[in-house]
């Protein structure tokens, strides 16, 4: 299982919508709307990197009212 957290920004006044649409996509653990640099921190998870690709690719950034991702894998260092 590979989990990352998708940081979204988006067009302005659109963060709770995008935030709505994309919390009940398949793989989606949680997409909260927050303040900062990004508008929105997903959670996800997937069965492999390649699926998580997907996920991102096909699923997130179709997402109307995105402006760009960026996609942080988590990482086991122990």
């Amino acid at each position: 299982m590979v989990q990352a957290y998708i940081l979204v920004q988006t067009e302005v006044g659109k963060a709770a919508a995008v935030a709505s649409e994309i919390g009940g996509l398949p793989g989606v653990i949680s997409a909260e709307d927050v303040t900062g640099p990004y508008d929105v921190i997903v959670r996800a998870e997937a069965d492999d990197v390649d699926e998580l690709g997907r996920l991102v690719v096909a699923r997130v950034q179709n997402v109307n009212g995105i402006t760009r991702t960026l996609t942080c894998p988590v990482v086991k260092l122990t």
